[in-house]
């Protein structure tokens, strides 16, 4: 079985794995989680149970936002669950700041924030009288609730709703006071599931702005279907497939790695694709049409080679758009959702 885990497993996924299981804990990880394992019992399952995340080793410093990226059932919010206390462990250990989350529950809890997929909210309280039970809950002095409740209102823009029934609240809103609900206290690290579902754009591009301004100060955990929301928070992203992590790095590192090569779309008038067509082949034999639009637009894939870059792809379009008569083009690397699809594909 060990044998058959390193095979699919990634470079990068084994030397965290040598990392985390080389010493019993790190200064710089603010979470760790060694060899975490989950299997659910089923009555219906001929073998007994369903081994929901396998053996997960990873570690997490201080000022890092890090992501889970998976499709439904991949394994990320057990992962959550797992690392909060929310659920026990099968099998293998988590620590927050040094501490084990099942050992020293009552202590870790006091160092975290948890804003789950859906919103921990009672329709008749209002958002401050959610942060105010929730302050003293987590044994924040009575005279120091009315400055922090405030200032967590302003930082989520929720300051002129602050006295209104959160049952009446936007999806988007609702998410907002969840987050705030995370954050009272100033925990060191903060998980975040799904942040900014059921969110408009402009909400949501406010709510990354808090989370961004928020990991500079201490460890971000998010799970998310949102490519763009990894790309504009997360430092380092995990894939998870089928319970198991197949990748790890930054959103470069990803692209870099697993990138199939690059894409490029070209505008130009419809009455001058067949030379165009005829140029892509005759200088990049490889390269696949995905897309041809009336509009004018023409879009192609190209796989990597040794040869191939974006500067070299640049500088033939640039020397050609003239003659061609092209009115505007871009290149690019393979995007996250590119990568992100093809991994999760490995199982299928």
């Amino acid at each position: 079985e060990r044998r058959e885990r390193d095979m699919k497993e990634d470079v990068d996924v084994v030397e965290e794995r040598k990392r985390i299981l080389g010493f019993l804990g790190s200064s710089k990880d603010f979470v760790c989680v060694r060899n975490l394992t989950k299997r659910y019992k089923t009555k219906g399952n001929s073998r007994g149970s369903i081994l929901a995340v396998d053996k997960l080793c990873l570690g997490i410093p201080q000022g890092q936002c890090f992501g889970f990226l998976g499709v439904n059932g991949a394994g990320k919010t057990t992962t959550l669950k797992m690392i909060t206390g929310d659920i026990d462990s099968s099998y293998g250990n988590a620590y927050v700041m040094g501490m084990d989350v099942v050992t020293q529950k009552t202590e870790v809890r006091k160092r975290m924030g948890y804003c789950p997929q859906f919103d921990p909210l009672f329709d008749r309280m209002t958002a401050r009288e959610h942060l105010w039970m929730y302050a003293r809950i987590r044994g924040i002095h009575k005279e120091d609730i009315p400055e922090k409740t405030n200032r967590l209102l302003e930082t989520v823009g929720l300051t002129i709703y602050a006295d209104i029934p959160a049952g009446t609240y936007s999806g988007g809103n609702k998410r907002k006071l969840s987050l705030a609900l995370a954050l009272i206290g100033e925990p060191s690290v903060v998980f975040l599931d799904e942040p900014s579902s059921g969110m408009d754009p402009v909400s949501r591009r406010f709510m990354w702005d808090v989370i961004a301004e928020v990991s500079t100060k201490c460890c971000v955990i998010l799970t998310t279907h949102s490519m763009e929301e990894c790309e504009a928070l997360c430092s380092r992203i995990g894939i998870m497939v089928s319970g198991t992590l197949r990748c790890l790095g930054s959103v470069q590192h990803l692209k870099a790695r697993f990138g199939k090569g690059y894409n490029l779309e070209a505008k130009l008038s419809p009455e001058k694709f067949e030379r165009f067509e005829t140029f892509i082949h005759g200088h990049f034999a490889d390269a696949i049409q995905v897309e041809k639009l009336s509009n004018g637009i023409l879009r192609y894939e190209m796989p990597r080679t040794k040869s191939l870059s974006l500067a070299s792809i640049f500088g033939l379009m640039e020397k050609n758009k003239g003659v061609l008569e092209i009115r505007d083009y871009s290149v690019s690397q393979s995007s996250l959702e590119q990568v992100f699809i093809q991994i999760a594909q490995q199982d299928d």
